[in-house]
């Protein structure tokens, strides 16, 4: 089985994007790379300032057609700065069925320490619901001057783990340095947290799994935003002596069935 962890529907405000509908993200995509479920956001969410309807326009067109409902998961985006928060998170969990978060502190204008944050990501963890962070959306450099221009390193991500350790934790897209310290790489060993496969930095797989382990990584595409191939060669190009068929089954889709318990 191949789970992608890491895949949108919706526009992007500054960039043409294509795929970027369940109809074209399963027959394009997924049809013809061989994945068998995707786990979604709406990129729209980012955007609006009421992110509860970019998760409504999901619920929606999932539902549209069964064999969407048994190829998709969907995450919800939640603002935790936005009024009415709390009631969108329990409509996510309890009416459309949304089995994660995934939030967007540099465009929704908060940080990670910020109580509302906090609140939120201790809410998921007690109904045991990976939060996600995506540490970089689009490359910085040819965006949009609309666009924000400061992008995370995984170590920007310690702080929200420190306060809620036994949390879920997704981090989507590493495309900047993965570099900690002593302290910050032994919170994240002990974290109940992975990392998919799309961003860039995970270019030397190996040395991510002899710092982590193999249970740490999870295949993911960050489509329609980056190339549907790569983040499965990070897998599959790894060597026998760096992964076997068992830790590489892991990568593909056991690691993430095991943080969504599905």
């Amino acid at each position: 089985m191949l789970i992608d962890s890491n895949a949108y529907i919706g526009h992007w405000p500054f960039r043409y994007r294509r795929f970027n509908t369940c109809q074209s993200l399963l027959d394009e995509r997924m049809e013809k790379f061989g994945v068998d479920i995707s786990l979604v956001s709406n990129l729209n969410g980012i955007f609006y300032k009421n992110t509860q309807k970019a998760n409504e326009e999901l619920y929606n067109e999932i539902h549209s057609d069964k064999k969407y409902t048994d190829r998709f998961i969907p995450f919800a985006i939640i603002n935790p700065i936005y009024n009415g928060w709390k009631a969108d998170f329990k409509v996510c969990r309890q009416e459309y069925g949304m089995k994660g978060l995934r939030l967007y502190p540099k465009y929704h204008g908060y940080d990670l320490n910020n109580p509302k944050c906090v609140e939120l990501v201790k809410m998921a963890r007690d109904h045991g619901m990976p939060v996600s962070f995506t540490l970089r959306m689009v490359d910085s450099r040819p965006s949009s001057w609309h666009d924000i221009e400061e992008e995370w390193s995984l170590s920007n991500i310690i702080p929200i783990i420190e306060r809620v350790p036994d949390a879920k934790y997704m981090i989507l897209n590493v495309a900047n340095s993965t570099n900690l310290n002593k302290e910050e790489t032994a919170m994240l060993k002990k974290a109940d947290a992975v990392l998919d496969t799309s961003g860039r930095a995970l270019s030397d797989m190996n040395a991510l799994i002899q710092t982590y382990g193999e249970e740490k990584l999870v295949f993911g595409t960050h489509s329609p935003m980056l190339d549907y191939c790569t983040g499965l060669l990070r897998i599959e190009s790894l060597q026998p002596d760096e992964a076997d068929e068992n830790a590489k089954k892991k990568m593909r889709s056991g690691n993430i069935t095991g943080l969504l318990e599905l």
